[in-house]
C-alpha cells in the first residue's frame, strides 16, 4: 500500500458499532495488520486511491508497445482540420 510521505491527515471516527469494530479486528488479524492499517486500506480503496495509483504506475512503466499503443490512440486527435483553421 502506498502512503504519501508528506503531511498526513488524522481522523477520529466516532460511532463505530461493535459489529464493525469486531470485523475490523478480524480483518486485521487475518491480514497480519493493525486495525489502523486495515482501515486505511479500506478508505483508500473506497475513494479510488488504489485504482488511481495502479493506473499511474502502469504509465510510469510503459513498455515500447505501451508507448506505441498510446501514440496510435492520440493520432486522430493530432490531425489538423484545414477547413477550420483557414
Amino acid at each position: 500500500m502506498w502512503y504519501h510521505a508528506g503531511m498526513t491527515k488524522q481522523l477520529t471516527i466516532r460511532g463505530v458499532s461493535e459489529e464493525v469494530g469486531q470485523r475490523l479486528d478480524s480483518l486485521g488479524k487475518a491480514r497480519g495488520k493493525s486495525v489502523n492499517a486495515v482501515v486505511l486500506e479500506i478508505l483508500a480503496a473506497a475513494v479510488g486511491v488504489d485504482g488511481r495509483r495502479r493506473r499511474l504506475e502502469r504509465y510510469a512503466t510503459w513498455t515500447k508497445e505501451d508507448r506505441l499503443e498510446f501514440e496510435q490512440a492520440l493520432a486522430a486527435q493530432r490531425t489538423i482540420d484545414d477547413e477550420i483553421w483557414r
